[in-house]
């Protein structure tokens, strides 16, 4: 392997999940893992598969069909975790477990409430166990930036000593600054000689908003691989962002001497795939994607691009693929112009599926003059929804005036295929309309976040609208698209209501248990690096 080539390793599928209110079901997961084998990743974490069963079989099936990147999935230092992701793994054309435990002493005082002996006994029992499954495991030494290093040190040599083949050393709370990682990582080469058989690995948090800076470090001082996410989603202020680390590399190539295998022009769609799915937007100023990223407001500015781009700006839009995409098509277009319209957005549909697709098309193609690939990007995703939604939109009416408050019926259709029908009113059409289902599925659901934004321009422009809720403590979102705001609201409002629902009853099914472990327990679900 060249050695200035620098492994990408994506956890949105797994950290970037864990973010409050994304609850992606298989078929969106799929769809996601799909995209990042397009885009050239070369390891996906798939899930944490001990995490639930919806999330053991999105990795069993990813596993199974997704082709070309490592497919890994993230057990913590315990036999039953590292068997439930070896089983999911097991199909993959090259898996991966991940194993972790924290080496930092805040960590094994407070919540492993262990010892540093018995964490050092973990890492053995875990590597070993895991290396009988698959040839590739990868350890973390959780929240390694906050621990003593020659401690962690003679965590790292265990593992390397049982088998392991990719160390990662996590700043998993993004405490850590530059320099201080680097001296970490570098320390720890001195103090591990057998690191440098190994590939060394960087995951780092935005806590301090230092994540991309922190991987570059880490890469400086003998990392190559860099654990990222797509829009730099994750737990709290979220990862290191993928699209960021990586046209970083790319751009200043001359300079720091480093490649990866990423597609560029795949990163615009896959960032506004992970956003649609997940319902988490991506900033208008945030860098690569943002849809000012390539935009200049500043006459002194837009002067300068005029006469020559390079004046104020380093990239190219096109490498990321945010232009240069002119497919659009029309409602006279037939099957096999859509199809083929699909397939050059990287998206095959065939049978049942592309029929489903057609009318869906001609449904939107009639309100729209124009259907663009953005727009066909929505409502294929919009189509993914689908799959385990456990309430049905069925139909609705809304009165309004701006001389007494506006009246929503609905019509909705429960999981046992019954209509209940509801009225309220409301502040708006939306809360009008948001109220109603409420009072048809009687669900005390609360509203946390309510989001609309136009797909792409003009009048007869898609709308997509993202919904949080929460009930009984769970909270989760859902997602609509359509040319009427008001639908595609109340079309995210029953998604959501059927996601939260479904983490409801999940969560009643398994007790949350409150310890990790002693030897013999079970430990608890705890954030990963």
């Amino acid at each position: 392997m060249d050695p200035d080539r620098v492994i990408i390793f994506d956890t949105t599928l797994r950290d970037g999940e864990q973010s409050p209110g994304i609850s992606l079901n298989a078929g969106e997961k799929l769809e996601i893992a799909h995209q990042l084998a397009r885009l050239g990743v070369d390891v996906i974490e798939a899930g944490f598969p001990i995490a639930s069963p919806g999330d053991f079989e999105a990795v069993r099936a990813i596993a199974r069909e997704v082709h070309g990147p490592v497919i890994a999935g993230l057990a913590r230092a315990h036999a039953a975790d590292i068997e439930r992701a070896a089983e999911a793994v097991r199909d993959a054309d090259r898996p991966r477990i991940h194993t972790f435990i924290s080496t930092s002493d805040i960590h094994i005082e407070h919540q492993l409430q262990s010892t540093r002996a018995d964490v050092k006994g973990s890492a053995r029992a875990a590597v070993a166990h895991a290396k009988s499954f698959v040839h590739d495991v990868e350890f973390s030494p959780m929240d390694a930036t906050r621990a003593d290093v020659e401690f962690t040190a003679e965590v790292i040599q265990i593992a390397l000593d049982e088998g392991a083949t990719t160390i990662n050393v996590p700043d998993t709370v993004g405490y850590a600054t530059p320099e201080e990682y680097a001296a970490f990582l570098r320390r720890l080469r001195e103090l591990v000689p057998d690191l440098a058989g190994a590939v060394l690995s960087v995951h780092c948090h935005d806590d301090l908003g230092l994540a991309v800076a922190n991987s570059l470090a880490g890469v400086q001082a003998g990392a190559r691989q860099v654990e990222a996410a797509i829009n730099g989603i994750g737990e709290r202020a979220g990862n290191a962002s993928l699209e960021e680390i990586v046209m970083l590399i790319a751009t200043r190539a001359a300079d720091l001497g480093y490649t990866t295998g990423i597609n560029t022009r795949e990163i615009a769609r896959t960032s506004r795939m992970v956003s649609r799915l997940t319902g988490y937007p991506v900033q208008p100023n945030k860098a690569i994607v943002g849809r000012n990223a390539f935009a200049h407001e500043s006459g002194i500015h837009q002067d300068g691009v005029l006469k020559d781009r390079s004046t104020y700006e380093i990239m190219d839009a096109t490498t990321v693929g945010l232009e240069g995409n002119d497919l659009v098509l029309g409602k006279h277009s037939g099957r096999h112009a859509l199809r083929s319209a699909l397939e050059e957005l990287g998206i095959t549909v065939d049978g049942q599926a592309l029929n489903t697709a057609f009318k869906r098309f001609k449904e939107i193609a009639d309100r729209k003059k124009q259907v663009t690939a953005m727009d066909l990007e929505a409502l294929v995703a919009d189509e993914l929804r689908d799959e385990l939604r456990a309430y049905t939109l069925e139909w609705f009416d809304v009165d309004v005036s701006n001389r007494r408050p506006p009246h929503a019926r609905v019509s909705v259709q429960t999981p046992d295929g019954d209509s209940v029908v509801g009225d309220f009113t409301g502040d708006g059409p939306v809360d009008a309309i948001f109220r109603a289902i409420n009072a048809a599925t009687r669900r005390e659901a609360r509203l946390r976040e309510f989001r609309i934004d136009a797909v792409t321009g003009g009048q007869d422009a898609l709308g997509e609208a993202s919904v949080v809720l929460e009930l009984a403590g769970q909270s989760a979102s859902g997602q609509g698209v359509s040319t009427d705001i008001i639908e595609a609201a109340a079309v995210a409002y029953v998604r959501a209501l059927s996601n939260v629902q479904r983490k409801v009853l999940m969560a009643a099914e398994v007790p949350p248990v409150t310890a990790e472990p002693a030897a013999t327990t079970e430990p608890a679900l705890t954030p990963a690096p």
